[in-house]
Protein backbone atom coordinates (compact mmCIF):
# COMPACT_ATOMS: atom_id res chain seq x y z
CA UNK A 1 0.00 0.00 0.00
CA UNK A 2 1.30 3.42 -0.95
CA UNK A 3 2.26 5.65 1.96
CA UNK A 4 3.27 9.28 1.51
CA UNK A 5 5.20 11.39 3.98
CA UNK A 6 5.49 15.16 3.75
CA UNK A 7 8.24 17.32 5.20
CA UNK A 8 9.74 20.78 4.90
CA UNK A 9 7.09 22.92 6.54
CA UNK A 10 7.84 25.61 9.07
CA UNK A 11 7.55 29.26 9.97
CA UNK A 12 8.58 31.78 7.33
CA UNK A 13 8.22 35.54 6.95
CA UNK A 14 6.04 37.04 4.21
CA UNK A 15 7.97 37.10 0.97
CA UNK A 16 10.05 34.11 2.01
CA UNK A 17 10.41 30.65 0.52
CA UNK A 18 10.00 27.03 1.57
CA UNK A 19 10.44 23.73 -0.25
CA UNK A 20 8.16 20.87 0.69
CA UNK A 21 8.90 17.22 -0.03
CA UNK A 22 6.54 14.28 -0.50
CA UNK A 23 8.26 10.90 -0.25
CA UNK A 24 6.82 7.51 -1.07
CA UNK A 25 7.84 5.34 1.85
CA UNK A 26 6.62 1.94 0.72
CA UNK A 27 5.91 1.98 -3.02
CA UNK A 28 7.58 3.76 -5.88
CA UNK A 29 5.88 6.99 -6.91
CA UNK A 30 6.95 6.84 -10.54
CA UNK A 31 3.67 5.34 -11.71
CA UNK A 32 1.50 7.99 -10.06
CA UNK A 33 0.55 11.55 -10.75
CA UNK A 34 0.91 13.37 -7.42
CA UNK A 35 -1.02 16.34 -6.10
CA UNK A 36 -0.41 18.89 -3.35
CA UNK A 37 -3.30 20.24 -1.27
CA UNK A 38 -3.65 22.66 1.60
CA UNK A 39 -6.16 23.31 4.32
CA UNK A 40 -6.21 26.49 6.35
CA UNK A 41 -7.94 26.70 9.75
CA UNK A 42 -11.70 26.89 9.33
CA UNK A 43 -11.52 26.41 5.56
CA UNK A 44 -12.00 23.54 3.16
CA UNK A 45 -9.21 21.67 1.44
CA UNK A 46 -7.81 23.40 -1.65
CA UNK A 47 -6.00 21.73 -4.51
CA UNK A 48 -2.71 23.55 -5.05
CA UNK A 49 -0.87 21.68 -7.78
CA UNK A 50 -0.40 18.31 -9.43
CA UNK A 51 2.26 16.73 -11.61
CA UNK A 52 2.15 13.82 -14.05
CA UNK A 53 4.01 10.59 -13.37
CA UNK A 54 6.99 11.56 -15.52
CA UNK A 55 6.84 15.26 -14.67
CA UNK A 56 5.94 16.50 -18.11
CA UNK A 57 2.57 17.98 -17.18
CA UNK A 58 1.70 20.25 -14.27
CA UNK A 59 -1.30 22.13 -12.95
CA UNK A 60 -1.49 25.05 -10.52
CA UNK A 61 -4.32 26.74 -8.71
CA UNK A 62 -4.74 30.39 -9.70
CA UNK A 63 -3.93 31.40 -6.12
CA UNK A 64 -0.36 30.05 -6.38
CA UNK A 65 0.41 30.33 -10.10
CA UNK A 66 3.72 32.07 -10.67
CA UNK A 67 4.81 31.61 -7.04
CA UNK A 68 4.82 27.83 -6.53
CA UNK A 69 6.63 25.21 -8.60
CA UNK A 70 5.96 21.48 -8.47
CA UNK A 71 8.63 19.02 -9.56
CA UNK A 72 9.64 15.42 -9.02
CA UNK A 73 12.70 13.21 -8.88
CA UNK A 74 11.55 9.66 -9.48
CA UNK A 75 15.03 8.32 -8.74
CA UNK A 76 14.60 9.71 -5.22
CA UNK A 77 10.92 8.73 -5.07
CA UNK A 78 10.11 12.32 -4.17
CA UNK A 79 7.79 15.10 -5.33
CA UNK A 80 8.61 18.69 -4.36
CA UNK A 81 6.66 21.90 -3.96
CA UNK A 82 8.86 24.99 -4.10
CA UNK A 83 6.97 27.91 -2.61
CA UNK A 84 8.19 31.47 -3.10
CA UNK A 85 6.85 34.97 -2.40
CA UNK A 86 4.83 33.47 0.42
CA UNK A 87 1.87 35.36 1.83
CA UNK A 88 0.07 35.06 5.17
CA UNK A 89 -2.88 33.55 3.30
CA UNK A 90 -0.65 30.63 2.29
CA UNK A 91 -0.66 29.50 5.93
CA UNK A 92 -2.12 25.98 6.02
CA UNK A 93 -1.40 22.30 6.48
CA UNK A 94 -0.01 21.04 3.18
CA UNK A 95 -0.58 17.44 2.16
CA UNK A 96 0.25 15.30 -0.83
CA UNK A 97 -1.74 12.45 -2.36
CA UNK A 98 -1.56 10.09 -5.29
CA UNK A 99 -3.96 10.68 -8.18
CA UNK A 100 -6.06 7.79 -9.42
CA UNK A 101 -6.30 9.37 -12.85
CA UNK A 102 -5.10 12.38 -14.80
CA UNK A 103 -5.78 13.85 -18.22
CA UNK A 104 -4.82 16.51 -20.70
CA UNK A 105 -7.82 18.19 -22.32
CA UNK A 106 -8.43 21.63 -23.83
CA UNK A 107 -4.80 22.56 -23.16
CA UNK A 108 -5.27 21.92 -19.47
CA UNK A 109 -3.83 19.22 -17.27
CA UNK A 110 -5.87 17.88 -14.36
CA UNK A 111 -5.69 15.14 -11.76
CA UNK A 112 -8.42 13.47 -9.68
CA UNK A 113 -9.34 10.34 -7.79
CA UNK A 114 -6.84 11.06 -5.03
CA UNK A 115 -5.83 8.42 -2.49
CA UNK A 116 -3.08 7.51 -0.05
CA UNK A 117 -3.02 10.89 1.64
CA UNK A 118 -0.04 11.89 3.75
CA UNK A 119 -0.37 13.35 7.26
CA UNK A 120 0.58 16.85 6.17
CA UNK A 121 3.14 19.46 7.14
CA UNK A 122 2.35 22.85 8.67
CA UNK A 123 3.34 26.01 6.81
CA UNK A 124 2.97 29.29 8.70
CA UNK A 125 3.66 32.61 7.01
CA UNK A 126 3.93 35.37 9.57
CA UNK A 127 6.14 38.25 10.59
Amino acid sequence: QLQLVESGGGLVQPGGSLKLSCVGSTVTLKNFAIGWFRQAPGKGREGVSCISSRGGRTMYADSVKGRFTISRDNAKNTVYLQMSSLKPEDTAVYSCAAAGSDRWANSRYSCDGYHSWGQGTQVTVSS
